[in-house]
């Protein structure tokens, strides 16, 4: 059964699935479109162009009319996690009959976590959507009916990201200066905290922020104006300290819901843009409730039409799982006609690329169908060798982020105990690990921690060979990875746009597809 879905409003996203297969999940920003932009038609030709027939089913993934989720409904909705907003109707598309569906916002989250989970269908699972309106625990049953265990939190991700904007002299007044990129600062932001105790403003200002009703439509920061805390700005210590605190008090809040009531030993689904907090991650991981705990690598909006599709699926076959990849994006575009100026076009090998990282060079890598969900995993990262802190000054500089933001580390998977406090794999870059390697200083962040990406041979062979060239070359099978885009744009997706980029950076070297440039004075 083919089902093609969409996502509206930000994070815009067309997914196909194919007889329980993820054949593609196109998210509009990434195309070099603003972060979290909504569905465009580019979007939209670029997946009918890949649909090889025509769909049995299209899915309208619930979402709203307008900004918040108060609004009107769009198609079902966003709130509901039973079946009983579910939207089953035949429409017309292109002169031909076909089902149409349509299920909740909240359903998305939780269908797109247990769809993608290694869990077999019938294994009962626990699910938490921590995002920036949910904060709630459910059952997943035998049967695939989700029960509601618990309520914990409104508005847990915008409570989350509110201190941020408090403290940030640059923030809007309305919608409680609302920003996507908040919470992933302040996540970085926590891990400069000292230990200080908590003090009694920070514990009002917690309190407060935690008690608010619709935060964002209720609360400007204005109303903390005589707060100490009010515009303080990112670079105070008070400030840091007291993220980490608001961050624990908010994971503390749901830790002593779950050791009540979810006590039957199943494993962990975890959905929601709280999903991409590695340090929350980790402590699910450790908190030593569950067997397991799994984290799609796409937990925030970017997986809900890949949810709707799993929900239409179930309904309409009884199967809810499918078998996917990382790398199911837009394919990379080779629209380059010549080496841009300034650049020589060199034949592609590792063994090049190894030693430009090792003397010093920072490189971009543009191969094969992008990554789905936010994390670049090296299809469209930048990549750069770990030694040194100046190469992550440089690659703030190039990428025009803030200094206290940390670079993470992609490593091969058999290395990562002796790099890094980890066994397992992390192919996602979704858990924090202490660094055991005092080598890798730019990979390192304030608390000792980083956020590791492991690669087996057969997830990236390129990343995987590069990895193993650096090795031979240094001893350290480890590099700097972050993500290949335009200032407060998605994933670069075409050549013509990754020599601008390299031009402008400036990068010393990118590979495009199958082909490598090179600086001139390299």
């Amino acid at each position: 059964m083919r089902v093609l879905s969409f996502k509206p409003g930000h994070d815009g996203t067309v997914a196909l699935i194919d007889d329980g297969t993820l054949v593609f999940s196109f998210e509009s920003e990434k195309d070099s479109f603003p972060r979290y932009a909504d569905l465009a038609p580019s979007t939209l030709l670029d997946a009918l162009e890949h649909c090889e027939d025509f769909p049995d089913a299209i899915c309208l993934s619930g979402w709203v009319k307008g900004f918040h989720s108060a609004d009107r409904p769009l198609g079902a909705g966003y709130f509901g996690w039973d079946d009983s907003r579910t939207i089953i109707a035949t429409r017309r598309l292109l002169g031909r009959e076909v089902r149409y569906f349509s299920s909740t916002h909240e359903r998305s989250h939780l269908m797109s976590a247990y769809g993608m989970s290694p869990y077999p269908q019938g294994e009962p699972c626990y699910a938490l959507i921590w995002e920036g309106n949910i904060g709630a625990f459910y059952e997943i049953g035998p049967d695939v009916t989700i029960t509601r265990i618990a309520h914990v939190m409104d508005d847990p991700g915008n409570k989350y990201q509110y201190l941020y904007s408090l403290a940030d002299p640059t923030s809007a007044t309305v919608n409680g200066g609302f920003r996507f990129s908040n919470a992933g600062k302040l996540m970085a932001l926590t891990g400069y905290a000292d230990g200080a105790p908590l003090t009694d403003e920070g514990r009002r200002v917690i309190e407060w922020i935690l008690s608010r009703t619709s935060i964002l439509l209720t609360s400007p920061k204005e109303l903390l104006a005589t707060s100490a805390f009010h515009d303080i700005g990112l670079d105070s210590q008070e400030l840091r300290n007291l993220a980490a605190h608001h961050s624990a008090a908010i994971f503390d809040r749901f830790y002593r819901v779950a050791s009540l009531r979810l006590t039957k030993g199943y494993p962990l689904l975890i959905a929601g843009g709280c999903g991409l907090n590695c340090d929350w991650n980790t402590r699910w991981r450790e908190c030593g409730l569950f067997p397991d705990v799994f984290v799609p690598p796409c937990p925030n909006d970017s997986g809900s039409a890949i949810g709707t599709a799993v929900d239409a699926q179930l309904r309409f076959t009884g199967s809810a799982k499918i078998s996917w990849s990382v790398y199911s994006g837009q394919p990379f575009l080779d629209d380059l006609a010549q080496a841009p100026a300034g650049f020589r076009e060199v034949l592609p090998d590792v063994d090049h690329l190894a030693k430009l990282l090792a003397d010093g060079a920072v490189i971009a890598i543009a191969q094969g169908p992008a990554e789905i969900g936010p994390r670049a995993l090296g299809n469209r990262s930048l990549l750069a060798a770990p030694f040194s802190t100046s190469v992550r000054d440089r690659l703030n500089e190039i990428k025009s982020r803030e200094e206290f933001r940390p670079i993470a580390p992609v490593c091969r998977e058999q290395d990562v105990g002796q790099h890094f406090a980890w066994s397992g794999t992390s192919p996602h870059m979704l858990y924090f690990q202490k660094v055991l390697d005092p080598r890798l200083a730019a990979v390192t962040h304030a608390d000792g921690t980083a956020r590791t990406q492991t690669v087996a041979q057969d997830e990236n062979p390129l990343l995987y060979r590069l990895l193993t060239a650096f090795a031979e070359r240094t001893g350290v099978g480890v590099l700097c990875n972050t993500s290949l885009n335009f200032p407060g744009r998605g994933f670069i997706n075409s050549a013509q746009d990754l020599a601008e980029y390299a031009a402008s950076a400036p990068l010393d070297a990118f590979a495009a597809g199958n082909r490598l440039f090179v600086r001139d004075d390299r």
